[in-house]
């Protein structure tokens, strides 16, 4: 099966290239510069010349390929509004070449941000829930009616030894306040997911998927946040320390939100659908402790 990938050389996107020509399938990744594109014929794959931005490249690539497989996400948080409008037109591009063909279009998307509850594949929220502007699981769904196999994949925080999601900014922020620190009590979760084992995923919904279906790409339902943080002063070697309520927005600044999430998640409807188990060992405190 020919592939088009957007992110192709991302994070998640340069390990599910390697997941996908291991299990023999052609790759075209989308490049937006000359260094994607080496590192795209590098990796074994072909590549086409386009950008997020420019819908007709996408096209393009959609209408090449035998199914699309969509990562590419700008996470520049200052233009947090602006990039989810750049996906939800990417997203509606892609599927306006797919339409009618049958062809698998596989989107990813964040997880319910339903604080404080443990979240299933079954939860579906309207777009804008709790303030979020990214709306590529509503763009992905609403494909579902004009023939295309779509299927959306829901990420938490992906992590290897180089990066851990918002473990990572938390660290830098570490870094330059000299303490790494939690609220409250720091029992608020995070679900994560290993590099690898989220690459592997894809490629089983790819081969498996139902359309209409959402799956989670959970290793771990929920790290404490106040264990992310004593992995963070452990391997900066700063202390670590609880902060109240009122003092939180001040040493977080933007990110607050982020240090106070509360968003366990489940995955066992998906491990049941498709017969996926996570099989990297490392964790993401792991990870973070053996982090650079």
């Amino acid at each position: 099966m020919r592939i088009f990938l957007t992110g192709a050389t991302g994070f998640i996107g340069s390990a599910i290239v390697a997941n996908l020509l291991n299990e023999k399938h052609q790759v075209l990744g989308l490049a937006r510069s000359e260094a994607s594109a080496d590192a795209l014929r590098q990796a074994g794959c072909e590549f086409l010349e386009g950008d997020l931005r420019d819908p007709e490249s996408l096209r393009r690539g959609a209408e090449q390929a035998d199914a699309v497989i969509h990562t590419a996400f700008d996470h520049d948080f200052s233009r947090m509004a602006e990039n989810c409008e750049m996906d939800r037109i990417a997203i509606e591009a892609l599927g306006s070449a797919l339409a009618g063909s049958d062809k698998r279009f596989i989107v990813t998307s964040g997880l319910p941000p339903l604080m404080g509850r443990v979240s299933t594949e079954t939860d579906i929220l309207p777009a804008g829930a709790h303030g979020m502007p990214r709306v590529s699981e509503q763009a992905a769904m609403a494909l579902t009616d004009s023939g295309v196999r779509v299927s959306v994949l829901r990420m938490p925080q992906v992590h290897d030894q180089n990066r851990q999601g918002f473990a990572s900014y938390l660290m830098d922020h570490a870094r330059k306040q000299g303490v790494s620190a939690y609220v409250g009590d720091g029992q608020n979760r995070w679900p994560a997911v290993h590099r690898l084992d989220a690459a592997r995923l894809y490629g089983l919904v790819l081969d498996k998927c139902a359309s209409g279906e959402r799956y989670h790409a959970v290793g771990e339902e929920g790290v404490a946040v106040r264990a992310v943080a004593e992995a963070i002063g452990r391997r900066l070697d700063v202390p670590v320390t609880s902060l109240s309520e009122a003092d939180s927005a001040g040493h977080f600044g933007w990110l607050d939100r982020i240090a106070r999430m509360d968003v366990p998640a489940s995955s066992a409807l998906t491990r049941q659908r498709l017969q996926w188990q996570p099989l990297q060992k490392a964790g993401l405190i792991d990870d973070i402790l053996g982090s650079a």
